[in-house]
């Protein structure tokens, strides 16, 4: 039987027996909006949703009956981000917070306490006091983090080696921006900066089911990885950590953040990918009842 571990910054859903050295995390999905924050914050509940990867942890919701760990944020991305290192923090927004060396991230309103969200919107009013941000850092962030490495670590004393699938979504918008030529933008974006996160065979093989599924992959742009698959992916340690982006299109609409018509049968192509990465028999396991479903309509 799965079992589910939960807290205030995540979920963590077990298989019943781990089957292979694959582990999967869904940083941006959460979306338990504290309502201080949100009284607090300067957009509406809608507005201030516009950075989550919404709904992704349900397309990667199959993993635990096929044998590898998901681990899923409960907090927004707006309120804390756990792609970013604890010491991106932005002295735009938090009080007493000395002006850091250039980061990019930082310098966008990207930090860990993010400024901004989606198309620069501005989330606060003002400042936040420093003791305000690193609670939040405290009470999500850490305990976000250790449960992730406690799950990698397992992995690979077990296993020999660890294969974490760090899973975000992108808008269409991003995805089209890379069309050349008349070709149309990739619908998924593997990110292993460029290899320093994770052998080449393991992105070869990752990119092989998406690519099985019918779905176009482009390997670091636009997006190369971030802080995760920075921190964890350790390949000389046999620790691989590759960052996927999938394009909103394929399964939700984007301006309403609800999922359209074809989130179902996208879903349980996820599904067949993820069978695919761990080695599992999906109709064994019940997930689906036949053949792979056609591709769900851009």
């Amino acid at each position: 039987m799965q079992g589910i571990t939960s807290s205030d910054a995540y979920i963590l859903h077990r298989p019943g027996q781990q089957t292979c050295p694959v582990v999967f995390s869904s940083p941006h999905s959460g979306r338990i909006y504290p309502p201080d924050f949100l009284h607090v914050s300067a957009l509406d509940s809608h507005a201030i949703r516009s950075s989550e990867d919404a709904f992704i942890d349900q397309l990667f919701g199959a993993a635990p009956a096929l044998g590898a760990p998901l681990l899923a944020a409960r907090a927004p991305r707006a309120f804390v981000d756990l792609n970013r290192g604890p010491d991106e923090l932005d002295p735009a927004v938090i009080e007493g917070v000395e002006r850091p060396a250039h980061n990019p991230r930082i310098s966008s309103g990207l930090g860990v306490i993010p400024r901004v969200v989606a198309g620069g919107r501005h989330i606060y009013r003002g400042k936040m006091a420093r003791p305000e941000a690193e609670a939040r850092l405290q009470s999500f962030w850490h305990p976000w983090h250790d449960a992730l490495r406690g799950l990698i670590e397992e992995t690979r004393e077990t296993f020999g080696r660890a294969v974490l699938f760090d899973c975000h979504s992108m808008p269409h918008e991003a995805a089209d921006l890379q069309s050349r030529g008349g070709q149309p933008g990739p619908q998924i974006v593997l990110g292993d900066r460029f290899g320093a996160s994770a052998g080449r065979d393991v992105v070869d093989q990752i990119a092989g089911a998406f690519e099985a599924a019918g779905l176009r992959v482009s390997r670091n742009m636009p997006f190369a990885g971030a802080y995760i698959t920075q921190a964890y992916g350790r390949p000389s340690r046999n620790v691989h950590a590759v960052q996927i982006e999938i394009d909103r299109q394929l399964y939700m609409d984007e301006a309403r953040i609800e999922p359209h018509g074809g989130f179902e049968g996208f879903r349980q192509l996820i599904t067949g990918v993820i069978a695919e990465v761990t080695g599992a028999d999906v109709l064994a396991a019940g997930l689906m009842t036949g053949s792979r479903p056609p591709l769900a309509a851009e």
